[in-house]
C-alpha cells in the first residue's frame, strides 16, 4: 500500500488549509505540532510523526513541554531546526500565559495567585520565594523574586520582603514558592516562614492574604488551611 504524502491528500484534510478555513480549535495537537515541523520522515508523514511523539508524552502538552532537545532529536525525522521550532512555541505558549491584560489582575484568591505564578515556576529544579505586592483591591502591584534556592528563614529575608511593601505602597502581601518534587506538603521550615512573615506584616500594618506551595497541577495554601 503506498503511503500519501500530505502534499497528497485531499486539500481539506491537509492541517494549514483546515487551520485557514476551520480555524485553529479544528486541528487535533498532532495535526496543530506538524504545521510547526513541516515535514516527518520518509516513514512516515509529519502528522503521524508528530500523533506518536504526543502519544510518547500521554498526550500532554505539558509534558512535551518538558522534553529536552536531545530527547526530541532521537525521534527520525525530528532534526535540529524541527526541534528548536518546537521548543520556541512551547517558550511563546508560557510567555503568553504570563502576559499581563491591561488591567491588572485581580489576585485575591490562592486559585488565582496559582494561575499567575504557575507558569513561572512550572518547570524549576530548585526552588524560589516570590513575594507577591498587591493593592487594597487586591490588584498585582509587582511579582518579586526573593531567593532562589532552599527556603530557611535566612534565604528568605524578612526584611527584603516589608521593604518591597512598604517602597511599593502594597498594603496586601502574598508570598509563594515552588515545590520541584512534586509534593504539596508544607515542611517545618515553610512553616516557620510563614509565622515569621505573619507577624512582620503585623507589626507593619500589612495584610498577609496567604503563603502558596506550588507543584505542576497542585498548590497549597496556608490560608484556605486556616493557617494564616
Amino acid at each position: 500500500m503506498t503511503k500519501l504524502n500530505i502534499r497528497q491528500w485531499a486539500a481539506e484534510d491537509r492541517p494549514r488549509h483546515k487551520l485557514d478555513t476551520l480555524g485553529a480549535d479544528a486541528l487535533t495537537n498532532a495535526e496543530l505540532l506538524s504545521i510547526l515541523i513541516g515535514t516527518g520522515s520518509r516513514r512516515e508523514d509529519a502528522v503521524r510523526l508528530c500523533a506518536r511523539v504526543l502519544a510518547d508524552c500521554g498526550n500532554n502538552l505539558n509534558t512535551l513541554g518538558k522534553r529536552s532537545a536531545d530527547e526530541l532529536m532521537q525521534y527520525n525525522g525530528l532534526g535540529f531546526s524541527k526541534v528548536m521550532t518546537i521548543l520556541a512555541a512551547v517558550e511563546l505558549g508560557k510567555r503568553r500565559q504570563l502576559a499581563l491584560p491591561t488591567e491588572t489582575p485581580d489576585l485575591g484568591t490562592a486559585t488565582r495567585i496559582y494561575n499567575y505564578m504557575h507558569p513561572r515556576l512550572m518547570d524549576l529544579q530548585t526552588e524560589e520565594f516570590w513575594a507577591i505586592l498587591l493593592n487594597r483591591h487586591y490588584r498585582l502591584i509587582k511579582a518579586v523574586r526573593i531567593s532562589r534556592g532552599g527556603i530557611t528563614q535566612t534565604a528568605v529575608d524578612i526584611r527584603v520582603i516589608m521593604r518591597e511593601c512598604v517602597t511599593n505602597n502594597a498594603t496586601i502581601l502574598a508570598v509563594c514558592h515552588n515545590h520541584p518534587s512534586g509534593n504539596t506538603r508544607p515542611s517545618m521550615e515553610d512553616d516557620n516562614v510563614t509565622r515569621q512573615i505573619d507577624k512582620a506584616c503585623n507589626i507593619m500594618q500589612v495584610h498577609f492574604l496567604d503563603h502558596i506551595i506550588i507543584t505542576d497541577g497542585y498548590y497549597y495554601s496556608y490560608h484556605e488551611s486556616g493557617k494564616v
